[in-house]
């Protein structure tokens, strides 16, 4: 029978900013399951927070990686590579738009917002992608997160919702080259709103997770450990027939009209 065992694989798991990030409930989940965890962070300063979470995941190794910096990306996957071995699962969580493009018109998106945010929010996917499936030498799963902001309208989120589309949009196209080639699943979660250091630099916030419980089918918001059950279950071999996926886990919000 084919279980939620991880034991032995190596995840990758890069966007732990905080105890509040979804990447940090993925990696406990993770961990839990028997995965040996490379934490990433950005800078010295979240050093600091992630260096003060990661004993609850056993010993994990922490890398330095700024996504913005190419040879960053390939140093992490060289150091995991001479460390490690290989790796079975990259977690990516990572976004990023200033926030003056957050929450005023969305005609007023500057050259330079634009071109930040996807690269941070979307073309890093890719980068990581790359030097990642260098050393996934036993298939495995690459995992990103997104938002239905990507679809639809949600005021306030403005040119994240462009960069989460084009990140859904790199998942398809991941998928299909990385299936063919290296049996490689790529697939994405849609989580519904979650109080993260991100989610509250989004005016409006507060509003989104009263208007949920609302509407939801299920009549409430989701939590961290919600997205982080369905983040092992697609990583696993129970989703082995699964890629170029969006899986909501929104408590069925998505599927309203009204």
């Amino acid at each position: 029978m084919v279980k939620m065992d991880l034991s032995g694989k190596v995840a990758v798991v890069a966007g732990v900013a905080n105890k509040y990030s979804i990447a940090w409930a993925v990696a406990r989940r993770l961990h839990e399951a028997g995965a040996e965890l490379v934490l990433t962070y950005q800078n010295e300063k979240l050093k600091r927070r992630v260096e003060e979470i990661a004993g609850e995941v056993g010993e994990p190794l922490l890398v330095e990686c700024d996504v913005t910096n190419e040879d960053a990306v390939k140093n992490l996957f060289e150091k995991v590579k001479s460390e490690k071995g290989q790796v079975y699962t990259l977690i990516h969580s990572i976004a990023f738009a200033p926030r003056e493009e957050l929450g005023g018109s969305f005609l007023n998106t500057s050259r330079h917002g634009f071109a930040q945010a996807l690269d941070i929010s979307a073309y890093s996917l890719i980068l990581m992608s790359h030097h990642a499936v260098q050393i996934m030498e036993e298939g495995g799963s690459v995992l990103t997160m997104t938002y239905m902001a990507s679809e639809r309208v949600v005021p306030g989120y403005n040119v994240m919702g462009v960069a989460k589309a084009a990140l859904e949009s790199i998942v398809r196209y991941l998928a299909w080259e990385l299936g063919e080639q290296k049996g490689i699943r790529v697939n994405a979660i849609s989580a519904g709103p979650l109080n993260t250091l991100a989610a509250r630099g989004i005016k409006g916030f507060s509003r989104i997770l009263d208007v949920y419980p609302q509407r939801a089918p299920l009549k409430r918001n989701i939590t961290h450990e919600e997205v982080a059950s369905a983040a092992l279950f697609l990583v696993t071999p129970l989703a082995s027939g699964i890629t170029g996926e969006i899986l909501f886990v929104d408590a069925g919000y998505h599927i309203m009209g009204l």
